[in-house]
């Protein structure tokens, strides 16, 4: 991770080409176990659940810190019209309340046609923290590489999928795969990588048990435009149990008198069913509430009811809704032959409804989990928890993130090397200012102690000029390879490098000016040397966290330098450079 483009000058605003990107919503939900439920949203004060649907606070994706997400859709009345949203309003994560949603969708999502082959970056999906992805997957971030300190839960991947045809496809092991294009949080990742988040926490370690450490995004949506309403399912239970979280359902479901395969629709009096179980093939195996829908694409025809697609595409001419779901790992449907290839389905399969006259009367596979880069008992009988989940899906065409404005989503523009990403940040370097933002200021312009001016650097020392600090390297705080050196002191004298939160002054001090102030540390002693220079860096942010500064990423420090000098013009035996304010990111 070397950063090549070095300046000193002010960030440029980040400019959005001219595809949807501005106008696309990112819509999410987050599971029980979430320890997010609970916090306040970031644009009221109202408490986040587990039945309402978010967005990232401000609607846009960015890099970390990030504020918790802001509520999109409440639940509750006015929402979703969840009956009993309100009861569960402040609860803690990791305490289930019967609200959870599942799947969600606007039934605006974009149409699978026999004509277009499916492109890279048209599925946009989410999985639970126990999905490790399949071996061999092409590019970086990805669920292999996320797994080992679970950074995937919270993050979406879109597909790459280059020369797959339109579907329904079988599956294939290794030829197609996915990419991480949402992070949770914004910050480093396990991969190495660090891009767009949507203010999740993370990491959501693989472990059983109802408190998660991180956050599991539990339902997707990509909103360009009007809604023609709330699809949404619900979590099945309490019979229902998932072997891997090691709990049983929420039974959110029931609880609302549905199961957990149905699809429901936000009505004027409440919720009512929209598309039954039994119509996808589900609870067909186990009874009413043995099958759990976890993920929803939906478009939606436009005509009163839910009219069920019993083949592929017969829903281009909108006499049918495209419908299309995964199930939950527990589901009983899981296992049993679909109704297109005969194979047994698994929690990562993308499903339509059983197709008329199928080898089944379950579901059928429209895009295998393989095809997406997930790990199937098909392909790997031996898995430490089971098939990987898909938990969150979405079908868009149009481009969510597109900065440099050629149609094609930033994501694909950098794994295909169409566009350089030199800090690995997930935006291209096209679109982002200098990977350096510092500002030297604090020059001996006027205010000298002792009429010691020196207008480019700091006040003038026994050298017959002033010591002058410079930067080079990136402000970035995972690359670590800032570089502060402060040269044009006297030769053999000691110094440091001091750090601190605010500007000062200018304030006299020994033969110079103080700058930096406020919260304080100093970097390690070090002797100028016959060069009369002293340097820090790379590795500033761990000399800077080991003398009790930690530098966090969008957070501003001011460095400067302080030597002795005891033959300075003004007799008082130190001095100090120029200073540098930096912005990491």
């Amino acid at each position: 991770m070397r950063h090549t483009r070095l300046a000193l000058r002010a960030l440029p605003v980040l400019a959005l080409g001219a595809s949807a990107a501005a106008q696309t919503r990112v819509q999410f939900s987050i599971d029980w176990n979430s320890p997010t439920v609970g916090a306040p949203g970031c644009a009221a004060a109202v408490p986040l659940t587990e039945g309402d649907i978010l967005e990232p606070c401000g609607g846009v994706p960015a890099l970390g810190p990030l504020p918790t997400p802001m509520i999109s859709i409440t639940g509750g009345a006015g929402g979703l019209n969840l009956a009993l949203h309100a009861g569960c309003v402040g609860h803690p994560g990791g305490t289930p309340c019967k609200i959870e949603v599942d799947a969600f969708s606007h039934g605006t999502d974009d149409r699978f046609s026999p004509n277009f082959p499916i492109q890279s970056g048209d599925l946009w999906f989410s999985v639970d923290e126990f999905a490790a992805g399949a071996p061999g997957a092409p590019a970086l971030p990805n669920l292999v590489s996320e797994f080992p300190v679970g950074d995937g839960a919270a993050d979406v991947m879109i597909n790459l999928s280059p020369g797959m045809p339109p579907a329904p496809v079988p599956p294939v092991v290794g030829v197609w795969g996915h990419v991480g294009t949402l992070d949770g949080d914004g910050l480093y990742s396990g991969s190495g990588y660090t891009y767009p988040g949507v203010g999740l926490k993370e990491p959501t370690a693989p472990l059983p048990g109802p408190v998660a450490m991180g956050d599991n995004l539990d339902a997707l949506n990509l909103q360009s435009g009007p809604a023609l309403g709330n699809f949404f399912s619900l979590d099945a239970g309490p019979t229902f149990f998932d072997g891997c979280h090691g709990i049983t359902g929420t039974g959110s479901a029931m609880a609302h008198g549905f199961v957990g395969g149905d699809v429901l629709v936000t009505t004027a009096a409440g919720v009512g069913l929209y598309a039954p179980a039994p119509a996808l093939g589900l609870d067909l195996i186990g009874g009413p509430d043995s099958d759990d829908l976890d993920a929803l694409i939906l478009a939606e025809n436009g005509f009163p009811g839910y009219q069920v697609s019993s083949a592929p595409y017969d829903w281009v001419g909108g006499g049918t809704d495209m419908l299309m779901f995964s199930v939950r790992r527990g589901s009983a449907v899981i296992g049993a032959p679909d109704s297109m290839f005969g194979l047994p389905i698994e929690p990562g399969d993308i499903l339509i409804p059983p197709i008329a006259g199928g080898v089944s009367p379950f579901p059928a596979i429209w895009i295998p989990a393989e095809n997406l880069g997930l790990a199937t008992l098909r392909s790997t009988p031996m898995l430490p928890c089971g098939a990987d989940e898909l938990d969150a899906l979405d079908y868009h065409r149009l481009d969510l993130r597109d900065c440099n404005g050629n149609n094609v989503e930033d994501t694909l523009d950098i794994v295909t090397g169409a566009a350089a990403d030199t800090n690995q940040n997930g935006i291209p370097d096209v679109c982002e200012g200098p990977l350096l933002i510092a500002t030297p200021y604090c020059f001996c312009a006027v205010g000298a102690p002792c009429g010691n001016v020196d207008a480019t650097a700091g006040c003038k020392n026994s050298t017959g000029v002033g010591a002058l600090m410079t930067a080079a390297g990136s402000s970035g705080v995972i690359p670590d390879d800032l570089v502060l050196t402060v040269s044009q002191m006297p030769t053999f004298q000691f110094g440091i490098v001091y750090m601190g939160t605010l500007q000062v002054g200018p304030l006299p001090f020994g033969d110079g000016l103080r700058c930096a102030g406020g919260n304080v540390c100093r970097l390690p002693l070090q002797n100028s040397g016959a060069a009369g220079q002293i340097v820090y860096g790379p590795g500033i942010g761990v000399l800077a966290a080991s003398a009790g500064c930690p530098i966090i990423p969008g957070s501003t420090w001011n460095f400067q330098g302080w030597y002795r000098d005891p033959f300075g013009p003004c007799a008082n035996g130190f001095n100090t450079s120029n200073a540098m304010q930096v912005t990491f990111w």
